[in-house]
């Protein structure tokens, strides 16, 4: 079996993705910025039977990123599936006319060029496989702007954008590209925001491979 790499691995969307693919057989590589934490996580998900290991990296710098997801690729063996679901700065999120030029560089490094960045180094790979997935997780800013969040707002419609090219321009190659868009916050025992619906349903992106861009809950919720 091949790998799912989670970029902003946490102790909860993150936990509920690999535990939801490690169930299916996939060993698990679980990328953010503290080995420390990364390593309890990989334990916690060791006593449910799943194979997962930490890599410590930072989105926002390209060569930490390539290199952490080429030790995954090392380690546990080709990347077959991609999710890009880190939990963006607070300080990403001013007000429109309060953000200027210098505060939407954070924003647009964390969410475009960090997965430009991941894209590029999985997708030879995906591509030896003749088959694979990528996942882009964001919040509802990405698709009805907030004036009050403009940095997240911008970038997240700049990775929607994005990753709406590669859903054209890879499905033709056997790799499916998908949006998943959750509107407010995830919301343990929320009948479609908890954790474990939505690795559910991020699991069916993956296995259904249909449509580009889906939504987790009413915009308006």
């Amino acid at each position: 079996m091949t790998t799912i790499a989670i970029i902003g691995a946490g102790p909860g969307l993150g936990v509920a993705v690999a535990r939801r693919f490690g169930r299916e057989g996939y060993d698990v590589a679980l990328v953010s910025r503290d080995q420390g934490r990364l390593d309890a996580l990989a334990d916690r998900l060791a006593a449910d039977g799943v194979r997962a290991r930490g890599f410590a990296a930072d989105v926002r710098d390209p060569k930490a990123l390539a290199a952490a997801l080429d030790a995954a690729t090392a380690m546990l063996g080709p990347i077959e599936i991609l999710q890009y679901s880190p939990v963006p700065h607070r300080d990403f999120m001013r007000p429109v006319l309060d953000t200027g030029p210098e505060d939407l560089v954070g924003p647009i490094e964390f969410s475009l060029y960090g997965p430009v960045t991941a894209v590029r180094q999985v997708l030879p790979g995906m591509r030896a496989l003749g088959s694979g997935t990528v996942l882009f997780v964001n919040g509802g800013s990405a698709v009805v702007p907030h004036a009050e969040r403009a940095g997240t707002s911008i970038a997240f419609a700049a990775e929607g954008a994005y990753a709406r090219l590669l859903h054209d321009t890879l499905a033709p190659e056997g790799i499916h590209v998908a949006q998943l868009i959750i509107p407010g916050a995830i919301v343990p025992g929320h009948h479609r925001k908890d954790p474990t619906v939505l690795a559910d349903t991020l699991w069916r992106l993956h296995h259904e491979r249909h449509g580009f861009r889906h939504f987790a809950d009413d915009l308006d919720s």
